[in-house]
């Protein structure tokens, strides 16, 4: 694990251990602090070093702020709502964006809670616990198909995608930088000719943005009823234990085998995902523009989007696995947002190979088409371990029951529980 992830995990396994309720003062640091090494490794020839508060103060500010975007009306938050652990507000499929907010996306807003520790992408990865003969394979990065290796990477994409933020280049973000109210503090933080150099301007907006998103109090706090109840400060009810065991069973929902639900080796508390990225097959959801050509496909890894894998047919189909906490504030499921509430992910996930009739379209003959987002060269990438291990006629691993007692489990992973 990479030194940074290493600091950054200690933080937040003591936040979550001391049960501290933290304020944002309390995780700011002092206008005398520099910035970390390897920020200040960005900023080397500056006299100026912008200190950790600073920018986290200017990251939120920017986060807030819909004149960033090519039509005035959309910010980060548009998106990230942070009364929607940062993820979506409503139940779209995906976003309206673009200058005139009338552009459709093509994948859902994923949240941006919980990412601290989230590791670089890689293609082979190995489990910090000393065993590196376990090959994960393709792991980390941040959006959907990792192509991003951090926040700073990742905030480039909305300011300048088309049907996002809409910008037409890094010079007209930091030309609306440059009039906005806080320009005084920008540069205050990075110097009082940073706009004099785009380049340079752009890469510290997004490293604001970066600081910001590491905030605990607001990405990060651990405070819902399960870190409650691994602080021992609060016991579960039946109905949550027993859908905490059926989480956990590989014979059940094997939720875990990616979602984790246990405390780290290191004592850090658990960010229900494994960072890695799988194919699932999902339905194609024909409420997204793009997919009305039958020629298109999203296929997570290896494109559209992503570019460097093109080649690798083994990859296609792969998309990141999300945590799960504060799963059940959000109305859109899955990268393409084909589902709008747990019970019927749920139900998916049990029922997907067991009765595909009824997640997937016939053909002309009649025939169910499974995986019918996905061209047919590509299913041999479609996980099959449990609980997609079944065949049409077998029970699904959960009964309406059990998936009920999942489903509350899942709901004590929401932040902002009060015991």
């Amino acid at each position: 694990m990479k030194l940074k992830q290493l600091l950054i995990a200690a933080a937040a396994t003591g936040l979550a251990l001391i049960g501290w309720q933290v304020n944002r003062a309390s995780v700011s640091a002092p206008q005398s602090s520099p910035a970390p090494a390897y920020r200040q490794a960005a900023y080397a020839p500056q006299k100026t070093r912008p200190t950790v508060e600073a920018m986290t103060n200017l990251g939120r500010l920017m986060f807030f702020d819909p004149a960033l975007s090519a039509s005035g009306k959309q910010a980060c938050a548009t998106c990230h709502s942070p009364d929607h652990a940062f993820g979506p507000p409503n139940d779209l499929s995906v976003q309206l964006g673009g200058k005139d907010m009338t552009l459709v996306g093509t994948r859902a807003v994923p949240s941006l809670r919980y990412m601290q520790n989230v590791p670089p992408f890689t293609e082979h990865y190995h489990d910090d616990d000393g065993d590196d003969s376990i090959d994960a394979g393709p792991t980390g990065g941040r959006t959907w198909d990792g192509r991003a290796d951090s926040a700073h990477d990742q905030a480039r994409i909305p300011l300048l995608a088309i049907h996002e933020m809409g910008n037409a280049s890094q010079a007209e973000v930091v030309g609306k930088l440059k009039k906005a109210s806080y320009a005084g503090q920008f540069r205050a933080a990075f110097g009082n000719d940073v706009f004099d150099r785009t380049e340079q301007a752009f890469q510290s907006a997004l490293m604001a943005l970066e600081v910001f998103q590491e905030s605990p109090v607001d990405f990060y706090p651990y405070s819902s009823k399960y870190d409650a109840f691994l602080r021992k400060q609060v016991e579960l009810s039946p109905q949550e234990l027993r859908g905490l065991a059926l989480f956990n069973d590989e014979r059940k929902g094997n939720c875990a085998s990616c979602h984790i639900s246990a405390v780290m080796p290191n004592g850090a508390f658990p960010q229900f995902t494994d960072y890695g990225l799988i194919a699932i097959g999902v339905p194609r959801n024909k409420k997204i523009q793009a997919n009305a050509d039958p020629a298109y496909f999203d296929l997570g890894l290896c494109g559209p989007d992503r570019t460097d894998f093109t080649d690798r047919k083994d990859y296609c189909g792969r998309f990141k696995t999300p945590t799960l906490r504060n799963v059940a504030l959000r109305h859109t499921f899955f990268h393409n947002g084909v589902f709008h509430n747990l019970e019927e992910v749920m139900r998916f996930y049990v029922q997907r190979d067991t009765h595909p009739e009824k997640w997937y379209p016939r053909n002309h003959a009649g025939k169910v088409q499974k995986f019918d987002d996905l061209p047919p060269a590509y299913h041999g990438n479609v996980n099959v371990e449990p609980p997609f291990d079944r065949q049409p006629g077998d029970q699904p691993a959960l009964s309406d029951a059990e998936i009920k007692d999942v489903i509350a489990f899942m709901k004590t992973l929401t932040d902002g529980y009060r015991p």
